[in-house]
């Protein structure tokens, strides 16, 4: 007779043969995090980023066209996110919503995704229509509260819901406080990561006052993602924000084991999951010799793989 962990294991087996690795895209962590979830659970999680990624999509693309915006194209952004954050919000013209915005607003309902996420995430949109940059390492931790921390916190808005008679059942944990370090460390891994990516498309990330202290500017910054050499200042730089990385990585494990116990068992798995693969990613980070190039620093499909496998035998 099968035992219930042989049964979870084969449920847990079977979902990750299902797993295109090589078609996640946008978001792969989470999507492939919660894959582990049941599948109206899991569609809520893709609606909920697909929604996100459109509005990050509709600041950094025009961005990465045009190295200023002009205040009538601010305007006319900062409008177009507000619209659609206050569409969800308050289900304004439903009657004529698309289909993609009523799926939304009924995801938003039916598990019960709280408000304080996408006022963040669109205020952090915003900051990046009328910003290029932060002045300081401070700031661009604020700033992830809103872009990271909008889409960690509804991940685990979703592993901590509890389905009881057919109905979900909102979090047994402060979800702000358990998704905020975790959205930092993975924000602080995602800037270093995307180097190469961001400073070729009119993108940056980085400090200013660490780029000051390291004799570092957006010029040297292009070159060094074109192919020049690695400076030592930029190993400095990335040197300080891997060592606040690693700050916010060890208490997002601390978080993780404190709200394990009040989570099912498949969300249980996603987040070691999703844990694993952006401390994979950091894992990479080679100050003293890397080149932190995308190839360098991205693992490939395969390894992905073959890391979400490794969990889902530990757990």
């Amino acid at each position: 007779m099968e035992t219930s962990s042989q049964t979870d294991k084969q449920l847990y087996t079977d979902i990750f043969k299902s797993i295109d690795f090589e078609k996640i895209i946008d978001h792969p962590n989470i999507l492939i995090a919660a894959n582990f979830w049941e599948d109206e659970r899991y569609r809520a999680a893709k609606v909920c980023y697909r929604f996100m990624r459109y509005i990050d999509d509709l600041v950094d693309n025009y961005k990465s066209e045009h190295i200023t915006i002009d205040a009538g194209e601010k305007t006319r952004l900062e409008a177009e996110v507000s619209r659609w954050i206050k569409s969800v919000m308050t289900a304004t013209d439903f009657v004529q919503a698309s289909d993609e915005m009523r799926e939304l607003v009924e995801t938003v309902q039916k598990f019960h995704i709280p408000v304080w996420p996408l006022e963040a995430f669109a205020k952090s949109m915003i900051y990046d229509i009328y910003n290029d940059g932060f002045a300081s390492l401070q700031a661009f931790k604020d700033y992830a509260a809103g872009a990271s921390v909008a889409p960690a916190a509804i991940f685990v808005h979703l592993c901590g819901l509890k389905k009881v008679n057919g109905e979900y059942q909102a979090p047994d944990f402060d979800v702000r406080n358990a998704a905020e370090s975790c959205a930092i460390f993975s924000y602080l891994v995602h800037i270093i990561r995307d180097f190469v990516k961001d400073h070729t498309h009119n993108l940056n990330y980085f400090p200013n006052d660490l780029m000051v202290k390291n004799n570092l500017d957006r010029q040297n910054l292009l070159q060094m993602a074109q192919g020049a050499p690695i400076t030592y200042g930029f190993r400095c730089m990335i040197a300080e924000l891997y060592n606040e990385a690693d700050r916010y990585r060890v208490k997002t494990l601390e978080i993780i084991r404190e709200i394990k116990p009040l989570v099912e068992p498949r969300s249980e798995l996603s987040l070691e999951i999703i844990f694993a693969l952006y401390t994979m990613v950091f894992d990479r980070i080679d100050i003293k010799h890397g080149t932190f190039t995308t190839a360098e620093l991205n693992p490939t499909a395969a390894e992905i793989k073959q890391r979400v496998w490794d969990v889902i035998e530990k757990f």
